[in-house]
């Protein structure tokens, strides 16, 4: 065959053409191999054809969650024919494992602050598709879905409803909704079951999803709250931290904010390159729209650019133009605030709800009783509770020179008689009928 051209940068001897499933694998297993002391891969699943949903993780210390250390995840290729995301998250894991031995203080500052998750692709099938085409013949759509023809990013819990018809009552929680029992009753996704199940368990502060066909960040809601609009702006009570999210990454991009008219994306040039989803256009069942709504994650969805499938010299300089702002995007997560909620034997305590007042969104702390907030400079008031304790409201001011997360601990009081009624004093949470789906596998 053709020899390929190789690029050579400096930093790297990355190739920069596409790999196929099993390249991909070797190769990030390989990158886990050579940064083992900060890196490993482990999978979340398997998709309809049984290939491996592989993760590889960086981290100072590897396959565990260490308290108060941020965790982050980015996605590729969700839409199998929506290639270069894919391959930019290849190249971010050889790009961190290599720099980081390089001794690059950048580098090393991030991997050995946050806990970074790459899933380079979640439909490896649809990709599988795509590539057997390739790059000329590969039509706007071929490969888009998974080998079930279920495009996955329709294929979440819609809990956007339920927020909507809920969020005037004031019963009705607007945050960690559980996911409807319905649900399980139409067609769920290997892949989407898989990630789901990822998603639940790992306390996820933000994540990006790369996608293609445009070039913006798009941020939730993804689900109009009017049914009968197409394009209505939908914010989440976290508009400001999602827009700063996303001008995080715009901004830091190559050519995403210009103002140029002639470029691709050049639709979205009067808001810089960023814009809310349902006023781009709306769809129920999204990812990002789960992740906000089931969880603590704020996720936006990144369009790479207007081709799905860029020629092989693109990649290069598809590169070039997208590592700043992933980096960038990767250290925005200590931001705002994180701190951890105990008792007064200085316990840790999961599950406890800590609020911004304003902000009808709350975020619940993780096992060890930590917890992230991503926030905006300004004051804000604060507040853990938590069932059975006292809670405790604290004012912070957030300057705008915070280089990172400010810490706000909490310490809470046990009420002398608390007894869970339900129970008769033993803590009891009901798990819905569905909960065993999740628990059967844990994730290795």
């Amino acid at each position: 065959g053709a020899r390929r051209r190789r690029h050579v940068t400096p930093e790297t001897s990355f190739q920069f053409i596409y790999a196929s499933n099993s390249q991909m694998y070797s190769l990030l297993k390989r990158t886990a191999a050579k940064c083992s002391h900060i890196s490993h891969v482990y999978s979340i699943g398997r998709s309809t054809e049984g290939r491996d949903l592989l993760v590889i993780e960086f981290t100072s210390n590897p396959g565990q969650h260490e308290l108060l250390e941020p965790e982050i995840k980015l996605v590729g290729n969700m839409h199998g024919n929506e290639v270069l995301g894919r391959q930019l998250l290849i190249y971010m894991a050889q790009y961190l494992c290599s720099e980081y031995m390089l001794g690059n203080q950048r580098i090393q500052t991030l991997i050995n602050t946050t806990r970074i998750h790459i899933l380079a692709s979640m439909n490896p099938d649809g990709y599988e598709l795509a590539a057997s085409e390739g790059h000329l013949l590969n039509g706007w759509t071929n490969g888009r879905t998974n080998a079930q023809n279920i495009d996955l990013n329709r294929n979440f819990p819609d809990l956007t409803s339920l927020f909507y018809r809920n969020r005037r009552s004031r019963h009705f929680r607007t945050d960690h909704i559980p996911i409807p029992d319905a649900y399980w009753f139409g067609k769920v996704a290997p892949e989407t079951y898989a990630v789901m199940k990822w998603i639940r368990s790992l306390p996820f502060v933000q994540s990006a999803s790369l996608h293609g066909g445009e070039l913006v960040i798009s941020y939730p809601f993804d689900f109009s709250r009017d049914l009968h609009e197409e394009r209505m702006f939908s914010p989440t009570p976290d508009e400001q931290a999602f827009k700063r999210l996303a001008r995080t990454y715009a901004d830091n991009h190559l050519t995403m904010s210009d103002n140029d008219t002639d470029r691709c994306g050049a639709s979205f040039y009067r808001t810089r390159g960023i814009i809310n989803g349902a006023l781009w256009y709306s769809f129920a069942g999204g990812m990002s729209d789960f992740n906000y709504l089931h969880t603590n994650c704020l996720e936006i969805t990144v369009e790479l650019g207007c081709d799905k499938f860029p020629a092989e010299q693109e990649l290069y300089p598809e590169w070039k133009r997208n590592k700043e702002a992933l980096l960038s995007f990767m250290e925005s997560v200590h931001r705002g605030i994180k701190g951890v909620v105990k008792d007064t034997d200085g316990n840790g305590i999961k599950g406890a709800t800590v609020s911004v007042r304003g902000i009808r969104k709350d975020v619940t702390t993780a096992d060890d009783g930590d917890y992230w907030r991503l926030l905006n400079a300004g004051t804000h008031i604060l507040t853990a509770t938590a069932k059975g304790y006292s809670r405790v409201t604290k004012r912070v001011f957030l300057p705008h020179s915070m280089n990172k997360a400010g810490r706000v601990d909490f310490v809470l009081k046990k009420f002398e008689h608390y007894r869970d009624p339900v129970a008769g004093g033993v803590e009891r949470e009901e798990k819905p009928w569905w909960w065993n789906y999740f628990a059967q596998s844990g994730i290795s």
